[in-house]
C-alpha cells in the first residue's frame, strides 16, 4: 500500500545526508537521557526540533553541527523534499516536548518509555534511512487528496 503513495512536495529541497546526522545526534541524546535521566537532554531535544519543525533551522545546534559534519567530511548532498521530513520533525516536537513534560511531572516510566519510541525512529532515519514520519505524512496528505476530491463532486 505504502509503494503506491505519492507524496506532495513542497518543492524545497534539502539534503538528506543533513537530515541523517541530525537523527544520529538525536538518536544519541535521546539513549544518553535513557541512561543518565539529565532533564537538560529533553529541554535541548524540545528546543532544538521545535526550531527545526517551525523553519529556524538556522538557530538549532544539531542543524548547525550538522552543517560542519557535512562540510568537514565532503558528504555529498542527497536532494529529498522539505516537507515530509518537517512534518515528522514536528512529529518529533511534541516526542520531545512530551518527553520534558513527563520528566518536569515526574513521571519518569512514561517519559523513558516515550523515550525509547524516539531513540527507535531516529535510529530507523539516521541507521536505515527510513522515516517512519515521512510515510506517516504521505498518508495524510493522500487522505486530505481524497477528501478534497468528494468534496468538488
Amino acid at each position: 500500500m505504502i509503494d503506491n503513495l505519492q507524496c506532495p512536495a513542497d518543492q524545497v529541497m534539502i539534503n538528506e545526508n543533513k537530515v541523517r546526522i541530525v537523527a544520529f545526534f538525536v538518536l544519541i541524546l535521546s539513549a544518553t537521557y535513557v541512561l543518565t535521566g539529565y532533564l537538560i537532554i529533553p529541554m535541548f531535544l524540545s528546543i532544538d526540533f521545535f526550531l527545526r519543525a517551525f523553519n529556524l533551522g538556522a538557530y538549532s545546534l544539531a542543524s548547525l553541527l550538522a552543517d560542519g559534519i557535512v562540510s568537514l567530511f565532503k558528504i555529498k548532498n542527497k536532494p529529498t523534499d522539505r516537507a515530509p521530513k518537517r512534518f515528522a520533525t514536528g512529529v518529533g516536537f511534541a516526542f520531545a516536548a512530551f518527553i520534558l513534560i513527563a520528566a518536569l511531572l515526574n513521571w519518569y516510566t512514561v517519559g523513558i518509555a516515550i523515550t525509547i519510541i524516539l531513540v527507535f525512529f531516529a535510529g530507523l532515519e539516521s541507521l536505515l534511512n527510513f522515516c517512519a514520519g515521512c510515510y506517516v505524512y504521505s498518508i495524510l496528505q493522500n487522505i486530505s487528496g481524497k477528501f478534497s476530491t468528494l468534496k468538488r463532486l
